[in-house]
């Protein structure tokens, strides 16, 4: 049977020792676990399998016949389920349970195999092509059920064998060349099948073999290692009734730097009184105290001053009794527990402190902090937390390496100590670090704080290199901003975010406003959570305006949100919140279907709709924007999704695929505010765009710096060579337009012809627009700045 049951190269075990045998054993039942667990689902889908096709094939073929495959195939299944159910999780225990199990699921398979045969050499030479296709590929999927049929190769061999067998039968039946060829096909792709399942097979034998082997080893090795922990011991000692040591080891001697004759005679509380250590003197005294009253004693830790540094001693002792019952002395074991003392003590540094730097951690950080807050509560004491967080470490990290990254931070720690050093430096993770300054006024933490900017602000030589950071302090005073541990560092923390959106660099001190500001996005972000479940956010549309014919070739999409008693608020500062949250998605999804709603009213115009970074990485997205297109009915070719330049950095495959996915549908793609960023020539090649979009930066001041002109004709230039059209933001005068006219750019947008208007003035702005009429400002929308020139002054 191991012939049948196991790869070629298992038969050479089996006159191997009894190891190898419980070893074959174990892996035989571990083979046959993992064939038992796919082999219920193997039969589900037969069973299911034969039932179609006796449906299918109902009024074309035998009824007798049919119903004769579907029963015998049907309660072949069954019985390998009943099998499965019935031998799983008792493989372990009985030899003789795996070798009756291998040899039912043999039968089952062979018996199914001979079922499914007798199909294609019955129905292959009666049915028309269109038939014998599904035939076929019923077979084909059965012939592949060598795949799943577990390590076990012979159990793939009986299960499909007489199936190839049974479709040859057929074949040789079918009419002229066709079956023939049919033949040499399959003849082709089972020996594919049968070589490739025989390889997998082996693989996985070695694999279930290799783990049994580790599983025996790992029992075997914790087997030995707890004999020897329970036979061994550092020496044993062993005092007379007077309490003189009469057997001494070599060991203690040496631990203590002396001749073990000189041991001998001297009592063990002298001995451990005269090498006590001033502060270990009090375990001394307890072992000698429960010598004296003739007590046993247990993990009695001494430390000792010896010739060889501070050792620790472990002593365990009890009185030892003559057969009279009288006290005859005491014997005990004794160890040296240094090197675990030294490991306790490095376990409880590092528990407290960084590794890296040395420097107190975070759990350290918390205490102090929490220390700080208590005592202030009882003084009038001004105390300053520092939070530190450096400027630049990432790039040098990622550029130079987590080496040189890991000295940089040590330097840095350093030169932290050495400014702040009266005061308490924390490394809390990363690049974030903190000082707490104990009774420090404001003049003197702002002078400290000036202090560590300046000093981390020198370059550091790292072996050849000179690296250049920096440090971004936000301050928070005890008890003047908190004296609560939470709120203070929460404090610091805001005021860190203040440094770093001033510059970097620099150190600033928590204000009120801060707070303010950060319960205003709190707040914001729940009310338009609230407003776009409740409808109450809009899309406005401007329009995108043909420079050359003066049509309206489309509209961009712009978030609007008419706060009930608070009037509009701007899209620059609920966007940056909804990015933070994630909640951006869900906006973007919701923009997306309204635009294309919106639009399909409109006559043959394009919706630009702008997609969020955050939407665009993820992986089902292009799939999100095939729905709302199918949802609304909006031709594919009249949406273009607007990305900016965020997208593309470090950007991951999804990324391309879905430009790539959309691009396929019909979508347009634009690459927004172009040139403001991180533009990179290698994004134009690398990705689909079919439009650019140059920022409003570039059109401010177009007469007065030609430098921006040619920056647009550039643009504009390498545009058209790329086959991709230009839009122009934020164009707002007539000479502006001439100029990007002269350009050759495409279309133009901005307040020369119209802020964003809701869609119910859509219809209204293409016919003043393409009838020169001429635009103006509509009061109430917070966009709706006059434009210094309108087309008015074109007459």
């Amino acid at each position: 049977m191991g012939n049948i049951i196991l790869p070629a190269d298992a038969g050479d075990e089996a006159g191997a020792s009894d190891g190898n045998a419980r070893m074959q054993e174990a892996a035989r039942a571990a083979m046959l676990a993992e064939t038992l667990q796919l082999g219920r689902y193997s039969a589900v889908t037969q069973a299911a399998v034969v039932l179609a096709l006796a449906g299918m094939f109902w009024n074309l073929i035998s009824h007798a016949y049919l119903a004769g495959l579907a029963v015998a195939v049907t309660a072949l299944c069954a019985s390998a389920i009943v099998a499965t159910r019935r031998y799983r999780g008792s493989l372990g225990d009985d030899g003789a349970r795996a070798r009756e199990a291998f040899r039912v699921l043999h039968g089952l398979a062979l018996g199914r195999g001979l079922a499914w045969a007798s199909m294609p050499a019955v129905l292959l030479p009666s049915l028309d092509n269109a038939h014998r296709f599904v035939v076929g590929a019923v077979c084909a999927a059965l012939i592949s059920h060598a795949y799943v049929a577990g390590p076990i190769f012979s159990l793939a061999l009986l299960a499909v064998a007489p199936v190839v067998a049974g479709m040859f039968v057929g074949l040789a039946g079918c009419e002229g060349p066709v079956g023939r060829s049919v033949a040499v096909l399959l003849s082709l792709y089972a020996a594919f099948v049968f070589v490739s399942a025989r390889r997998m097979c082996r693989h996985s034998y070695q694999r279930i073999r290799d783990r049994v082997m580790v599983q025996a080893q790992s029992e075997t090795i914790g087997l030995l290692l707890k004999d020897f922990a329970e036979g061994t011991s550092d020496w044993l000692w062993e005092t007379d009734k007077s309490g003189r040591l009469r057997q001494a080891s070599a060991a203690m001697a040496v631990l203590l730097g002396l001749d073990p004759a000189d041991l001998r005679h001297r009592t063990l509380p002298a001995i451990l009184r005269e090498f006590a250590e001033p502060d270990g003197g009090a375990d001394a005294e307890a072992v000698a105290t429960a010598i004296e009253a003739r007590t046993s004693f247990r993990d009695r830790t001494v430390r000792l001053a010896t010739a060889r540094g501070t050792r620790w001693i472990t002593l365990n002792g009890k009185p030892v009794l003559d057969e009279q019952g009288a006290f005859a002395g005491y014997r005990g074991v004794g160890s040296d527990a240094t090197e675990s003392r030294e490991a306790q003590a490095r376990i409880a540094f590092l528990a407290g402190h960084d590794p890296l730097t040395g420097l107190p951690n975070r759990g350290g950080f918390q205490a102090t902090l929490t220390a700080l807050c208590r005592e202030v509560r009882s003084s009038e004491r001004r105390s300053g937390l520092f939070y530190l967080d450096l400027d630049g470490f990432k790039a040098v990290n990622d550029n130079r390496g987590h080496l040189v990254g890991d000295r940089l931070l040590q330097e840095a720690a350093a030169r932290l100590l050495a400014v702040g050093g009266p005061h308490g430096v924390f490394r809390l993770g990363g690049d974030e670090f903190a000082v707490v300054a104990r009774d420090l006024g404001r003049p003197e933490a702002e002078t400290l704080a000036s202090r560590i900017v300046a000093e981390l602000r020198h370059p550091f030589r790292i072996d050849e290199a000179m690296l250049e950071i920096g440090v971004s302090v936000g301050i928070a005073y005890v008890p003047d901003d908190a004296i609560e541990p939470e709120s203070l560092l929460m404090r610091a923390d805001l005021a860190l975010y203040a440094a770093k959106a001033d510059g970097k660099g620099c150190w600033r001190c928590f204000d009120p406003s801060l707070e303010e500001r950060v319960v205003r996005q709190r707040q914001l972000d729940v009310d338009m959570r609230a407003a776009l479940a409740a409808d109450e956010m809009e899309l406005h549309y401007q329009p995108l305006v043909d420079m050359r014919s003066g049509r309206v070739t489309g509209f961009e999409a712009l978030l609007r949100w008419n706060k009930p008693g608070h009037g509009w608020i701007s899209p620059g500062e609920i966007i940056p919140i909804a990015e933070a949250t994630g909640f951006i998605v869900e906006i973007g999804r919701w923009a997306l279907r309204r635009a294309c709603t919106d639009a399909r009213g409109w006559p043959d115009l394009r919706v630009a709709v702008n997609i969020s970074s955050i939407h665009m990485r993820m992986p089902g997205f292009h799939e999100e924007v095939a729905a709302a297109l199918r949802e609304t009915g909006l031709a594919p070719g009249l949406l273009e999704i607007e990305i900016t330049e965020s997208v593309l950095l470090d950007h991951g495959p999804e990324v391309l695929e879905n430009l790539r996915r959309l691009r396929a549908t019909g979508v347009r793609i634009a690459l927004d505010d172009f040139g403001t960023g991180y533009s990179s020539l290698s994004y134009l090649t690398e990705f689909p765009f079919d439009k650019v979009k140059v920022d409003r930066s570039f059109v401010r001041d177009l007469h007065g710096r030609p430098e921006k002109a040619a920056v647009v004709e550039a643009i504009a230039r390498m545009a058209r060579a790329l086959s991709m059209n230009v839009t122009v933001e934020g164009v707002e005068t007539v000479q502006q337009l001439d100029v990007l006219r002269d350009k050759r750019c495409d279309v133009a947008q901005g307040f020369l012809y119209s802020p964003a208007r809701p869609v119910s003035e859509v219809a209204g702005l293409i016919r003043r627009i393409e009838g020169a009429a001429p635009p103006r400002a509509v009061e109430g929308d917070p966009t709706a700045v006059r434009p210094p020139l309108s087309l008015a002054c074109v007459s």
